[in-house]
């Protein structure tokens, strides 16, 4: 009897499950590797990606999950639930002067005629701008009506040219890849006509970057953390009178809302858990030989429904 005859008869004496099941096994154990292959390689990021798809995102929902957990036992040992505004709070005539119709029409019809000539601007000049008047305008923006009054909002303002530039070779790095990989043929293909691309050299052209945070929650004198009630629209409603601020002051911008690019910024400028980028915007003066795509708004009859 040779060696391979041996084995068998060794195999089928002292393991008659395995000889008489053994295709089974090997076929089952090779799909199990290969399940396990496969797992490994989904949960891996490719070599070229630095950082994670809005890891943020679960920061954000862990975050709401431990404050509600948080809220439900503050309000099971305490019976009376403080508000975050003070329970007396002082209420005071509202003062409003009353316009003509005839003025108020005309004030609406300049108003209109100033932003219709707003315009996204993605060539800056160099020139600086008076600090002055980066601080009114967010001043302004923060005038923006929020949920609760609970203003939302953290507006990160950078003017330092090492800052801009660490923030321009983030945002390369990720719209690179989102131009090439994540946003899809469609969604370039609609880009084409407004000439943009990965490369964004009004990040470090343009004199101030104005970064806005929106804020998921912030705490209470107690320590307790407060609940920022429609902190999205909130953020989302002071953006567009940041834009309007830039605007009237006589400045331009672009509204940019890089993907993936919200945890390295955060992190590059120490913002804490609890704030979300949200929009990034270079804000300055256009350069001289500027130029913008040749577009039209919309006619009221498309943007207004009356009833």
């Amino acid at each position: 009897m040779n060696l391979e005859d041996m084995t068998l008869s060794f195999i089928s004496e002292h393991m008659p499950f395995f000889f008489e099941y053994w295709p089974f096994i090997i076929t089952g154990i090779v799909c199990l590797l290969a399940a396990v292959v496969l797992f490994k390689t989904a949960l891996e990021t490719p070599g070229d990606e630095c950082l994670p798809p809005e890891q943020d995102m679960f920061d954000e929902l862990n975050e709401l999950d431990e404050m509600d957990e948080d809220e439900s036992e503050k309000n099971q040992e305490d019976e009376s639930v403080v508000p975050a505004l003070p329970v007396d709070l002082k209420h005071i005539p509202f003062e409003f002067s009353r316009m003509s119709h005839e003025e108020s029409v005309k004030k609406s019809k300049e108003f209109l005629d100033m932003m219709s000539k707003r315009r996204t601007v993605r060539f800056f000049s160099t020139d600086p701008v008076p600090v002055e008047i980066l601080k009114n305008i967010i001043m302004t923006a923060g005038t923006s009506p929020s949920g609760a009054h609970t203003e939302p909002w953290t507006y990160v303002l950078v003017s330092n040219p090492e800052i801009k530039q660490k923030i321009r070779d983030i945002v390369e790095n990720e719209e690179r890849i989102n131009y090439e990989r994540r946003m899809g043929d469609v969604w370039v293909t609609d880009l084409k006509p407004l000439k943009t691309d990965w490369e964004k050299e009004y990040l470090t052209t343009a004199p101030y970057l104005i970064l806005v945070f929106k804020q998921l929650y912030s705490f209470k004198e107690n320590g307790m953390k407060k609940m920022h009630y429609y902190n999205e629209m909130s953020v989302a409603i002071a953006a567009g009178i940041l834009l309007t601020a830039i605007h009237y002051a006589g400045l331009v911008s672009l509204t940019s809302t890089p993907l993936n690019c919200g945890p390295a910024i955060r992190v590059l400028l120490e913002r804490p858990q609890n704030e979300k980028l949200t929009l990034l915007l270079p804000v300055g003066y256009p350069a001289d030989d500027a130029t913008v795509p040749d577009l039209s708004r919309k006619p009221i009859e498309e943007i207004l429904v009356e009833i």
